[in-house]
Parts: structure tokens; sequence; C-alpha cells
């Protein structure tokens, strides 16, 4: 029965002491609150500097009441008592969120009068991506937008970079018009607000494009030796390579002693043992579903004349279209 009586009491005691502050708040000029910043997670060290002269000391977040001397009102278990002594009156906020944030009063009662000492508790937020566009695979003369969504207090900058070319765009969203295939590659999102390390995240972005052949290499060679034809294309995705001889006959390895070997980015042609019906002209298509693209190549006697230089032509596929076509056409003259 004692207990309750005497939280009755010390709670008469708290409103007197409030009582009496809001009337000195009337009388009064008080200096404005110290501001106090912590990172979110952090803990919060709040200090009131006092004398022996001091009766009665609390502490109070807006109309809370957290300690009254030795008391705890708080029903928050991270709000703990740190200092009390007849110098200093300290609570401790451990692991600070941001609905800590606010004004604390520390109201004291000495022999004359109340005092107050307030500060402002600022509970900053490190800047975090919390939404970002998705790897994306586009054809080339698409348009792309990019969106990265960050939180963070104060207000975090958001700033995208592409990784290759070091190109950057201030903001939240990237807007390419026809992308071509130059601008592939990986895109960062990077937010700040001085509060911890930046925060990134990235995008990768595949751009589809038609095959062209970029480099091939004819070859000479004497009957009964080895030789090798080249054809490389640049292509996404990656292109699928065709042989074809002077008659438009596909090439297998195996027929006639060739060997086709294909990777991602080339196709050669390889003669084991090169016999006089293996020299003549032969056609490189590479093609994938955007397109197709083809070159001429040789393999000639030793003393020809080699042309390094790529030949475009039509694939057969388009020339027996077109001669179709044109036949068509001299039938309804």
């Amino acid at each position: 029965m004692n207990v309750p009586l005497q939280r009755v009491n010390l709670a008469s005691v708290v409103i007197l002491m409030l009582t009496q502050v809001l009337l000195v708040h009337f009388t009064e000029i008080t200096s404005p609150a110290d501001n106090y910043t912590v990172s979110q997670g952090d803990n919060a060290t709040l200090s009131c500097f006092i004398d022996e002269n001091v009766t009665r000391v609390a502490w109070l977040n807006r109309s809370n009441i957290l300690y009254t001397g030795k008391d705890k009102w708080s029903i928050d278990r991270r709000v703990q008592l740190l200092t009390n002594t007849k110098s200093e009156f300290s609570i401790i906020i451990t692991k600070v969120d941001v609905a800590d944030e606010g004004l604390y009063t520390c109201s004291y009662q000495t022999n004359d009068r109340p005092h107050t000492s307030q500060v402002y508790l600022i509970v900053q937020v490190p800047a975090q991506i919390v939404n970002i566009s998705s790897s994306i695979i586009v054809n080339e003369g698409s348009n792309v937008n990019l969106m990265c969504l960050a939180v963070g207090k104060p207000e975090p900058t958001v700033t995208w970079r592409q990784l290759k070319e070091g190109f950057s765009s201030e903001g939240e969203l990237l807007e390419i018009t026809e992308i071509n295939r130059q601008q592939a590659g990986e895109y960062e999102c990077i937010t700040s607000n001085g509060v911890s390390t930046p925060d990134g995240k990235k995008v990768l972005i595949t751009v589809n494009y038609p095959p062209s052949i970029t480099d091939v290499k004819n070859a000479q060679s004497s009957v009964g030796k080895s030789a090798v034809l080249r054809c490389e294309a640049s292509a996404v995705p990656p292109a699928e390579f065709e042989w074809y001889k002077e008659d438009k006959r596909r090439l297998f390895t195996g027929m006639e002693g060739i060997k086709i070997q294909n990777e991602r980015t080339w196709s050669v042609l390889l003669f084991s043992n090169v016999t006089s019906r293996h020299y003549g002209n032969y056609t490189c298509l590479a093609s994938n579903r955007l397109g197709s693209f083809n070159t001429s190549l040789r393999l000639l006697k030793p003393g020809f004349a080699l042309n390094h230089g790529v030949t475009h032509t039509l694939s057969p596929l388009l020339l027996g279209f077109f001669c179709s076509t044109f036949v068509f056409f001299l039938r309804t003259v």
C-alpha cells in the first residue's frame, strides 16, 4: 500500500515542478535548445549539469516524463539512467530511431527557483536504395528508362553512372533515347547524404543488334598443305555462322576433308590437306534473330594477290528471294 502512495506523491511533486517551470517560461527568456545529432542505431547521451543546491531533477521528452531522480517513468527499455550525481544528471537512449527525434527537457529545482535545460535530438538516417530497376535486355534503337529510389535523412542525392564510359547523370530517373550498342553495360546508382558510406546498386543493360562482320582472313596454300579461312562478327545475341562454297552449297564438318570450328564471335574453315578442288571463293554468313550479314573469302594458290578487306554481299537466303521475285516480275510483264 505504501508504494502506490509514494508514486502518487512523486507524481504530484513532478506536476508541481512542471507547473513552476511553465510559469518561469512566461516570466523569463530561456536560451534556445542545443542540437544534438546522432545517427540511426547509435546511442544518445543526454546530460544535464547541476549543482549541490538542486533538490529535484527530471528528464522529459515533450510531455512524457522519462526519469525523475533515480525513478524511471518511461516504459522504453532503451532509456536508462546513466549518471545521477550532485553535478550531473544524465540518461542514455540506446539504438536511437527516427521516432526518438524531438525536444528533450531537463527540469530541476533549486532553493530559489526552477530551471530548465533543453536539447533537440536530431536523428540522421544513412542513405539507402529501396527500389531500383531490374536488369533489362532491349533492341538497339529502343528507349530505356532506369529508376532508382532512395531514402535517408537528410534527403539523399542520387547519381546514375555508366561504369564503362564514366558517364554520369544526377537524379532518380535515367532516360536513354534510342540506345545504341556502345551504351550497353553496367549502370550503377549511387546515393549519399553524408551519413555513413554511400549506398550503391548496379543494373545491367544488354543491347541486342544484328551481326556485322568485322574481320576476315583469306588464305594461300599449296596442294597438300593446310589452310585456314577466318570470319569474325560482332552481334548480340551472338551470331551463328554458316559457310558456303561458290556453288552456294552449304558446307559441314567432314565434307571434302574440311572442318568448321565456331566460337562466340568467330568461325574458321580448316583445310588439313588442300586439294585443287578446294581453291575458290567461299561465303561466311553470320546471323541472329535480328538479321544477317555475309562476306566473301578466297582460298588461292600461292602467287595470287590476296585482298584482306571485307566484302559485303547478300546472304544466300536473301539472294534466292530477290531472284524469285525478279522472275515473277518478268512473268507478269
